[in-house]
């Protein structure tokens, strides 16, 4: 493919690039109110409960919502003939599953160490690390202007420090450090690590033009056999008290509906990652810091013995948050941008054999029309077993025995209504979910 024709295709990429940085923003932002409310069920790890079985059943619920949205948004269908257009990138979705897994079993263990006030800061910083992966490996950034790189950069900085702030805010009391703590902040630091080379697969994907929808439906496959091996191997093998916690049916329905929650969150992101790369798109997720504190504050009342100092850190780094935020969504790509991840996105074409066009089409949401989105009989029955999972884990469940302001429950379930109709409709409207 020659220059000037990738410049051709550049100039014409940037008439569109502002509506799909906005698609992008608006992903990102729903991303973190979802992914924010996601976090509640690994307070079950105080039940007696292993981190890996946990983790494991929260896998599960991902598991099977990460078929049923596929399948109901584009059906069976497309997914498998996106699937079968870029066989290679089906190692790297499964590795990105694994790398989840097991981030996402080491939060368990953070937590479970040394609090979620501490851990969670910690590995929000996966922001910076997929920054700099995706400088170094896909070239972004590249040909940006100094404002625009100071926006980023700078936006991701503030993002991370508003989260150090905001997990402070909820540390108060005299109630000692915890023996563990040091393999707590460890476990939170490799969490960090994984979840942020994590977003490689992820941007080695869309620069390839694949869907969103299509990955995940792999990385799923991915996450669930890298818990399953951590648990039997790791955990006791058949003394693991995942078999105590299948049991206990009033307890899945919960770990279930987080995983069910963190999935819609991650599609956002996931949709984020390929509109406005992972140096923009994953900082924009991280805003859940504040909606987790939200969660914790409003409706399960963390906040209520907090003296004066405690309640400054929450307002300026909800402050400090937005402004990382704002910094981020204002950072909107150029034509010179646009021109390097386009030669990114030829030489991936070049490796693997793709089609040039077909996957500039892909990146910028025109792909739709092109695959058959028919819907078979097995579409149906996907999404038909998975509300009947659950409706069955949902009969029952019983409310856990903790505090919780109903009202604040109430309105936040609202904000995340608004958030999944806001979001969605956009990307239907711009994209076609593509």
């Amino acid at each position: 493919m020659g220059t000037g024709t990738s410049v051709g295709v550049a100039k014409a990429e940037a008439k569109s690039a502002p509506s799909l940085h906005r698609v992008g923003v608006v992903c990102g932002l729903a991303a973190g109110v979802w992914l924010g409310a996601a976090e509640a069920p690994t307070k079950l790890v105080t039940a007696g409960f292993s981190p890996f079985a946990i983790s494991l059943c929260m896998v599960a619920g991902v598991f099977t919502a990460r078929w049923t949205f596929p399948t109901l948004l584009k059906g069976t269908s497309y997914v498998f003939s996106d699937l079968m257009a870029k066989k290679h990138l089906i190692v790297w979705a499964i590795l990105a599953g694994s790398l989840w897994a097991v981030a996402n079993t080491l939060t368990v263990f953070a937590i479970r160490d040394v609090g979620l006030a501490t851990a969670f800061p910690l590995w929000n910083t996966n922001s910076l690390i997929g920054l700099i992966w995706g400088r170094v490996l896909f070239r972004e950034l590249e040909g940006a202007s100094r404002k625009n790189i100071l926006k980023v950069v700078l936006g991701a900085v503030l993002i991370v420090v508003a989260a150090i702030m905001l997990g402070f805010s909820t540390i108060h009391g005299s109630g000692g450090t915890s023996p563990r703590a040091a393999h707590g902040l460890i476990a939170a630091l490799g969490a960090s690590v994984m979840w942020g080379t994590m977003y490689v697969p992820y941007r080695k994907a869309y620069v390839s033009g694949m869907n969103p929808l299509s990955f995940v439906t792999v990385f799923t496959v991915g996450e669930l056999g890298t818990m399953l091996a951590l648990t039997l191997s790791l955990d006791g093998g058949r003394n693991s008290s995942i078999f105590q916690l299948i049991h206990s049916s009033q307890l899945l329905f919960w770990l279930f509906l987080g995983g069910f929650v963190w999935v819609i969150g991650d599609l956002f992101q996931q949709f984020a990652a390929k509109y406005l790369g992972i140096g923009r798109g994953i900082p924009l997720s991280n805003t859940n810091q504040l909606w987790g504190l939200a969660w914790g504050a409003l409706v399960f009342g963390e906040l209520a013995s907090a003296d004066g100092a405690h309640k400054a850190l929450v307002v300026f780094g909800s402050l400090l948050m937005i402004l990382g935020a704002l910094a981020i969504s204002t950072a909107v790509a150029s034509s010179a941008e646009h021109l390097s991840s386009n030669a990114t996105s030829e030489r991936e074409c070049a490796r693997y054999g793709l089609d040039y066009d077909e996957v500039l089409r892909a990146q910028s949401g025109e792909e739709f029309g092109g695959r058959n989105e028919r819907r078979h009989w097995w579409d149906v029955a996907i999404v038909a077993t998975a509300t009947a999972v659950f409706l069955w884990l949902g009969s029952h469940a019983v409310v856990p025995p903790i505090y919780m302001n109903m009202r604040w429950l109430g309105t936040l379930g609202v904000v995340l209504l608004l958030a999944l109709g806001g979001a969605g409709y956009t990307l239907w409207r711009n994209t076609r979910f593509s």
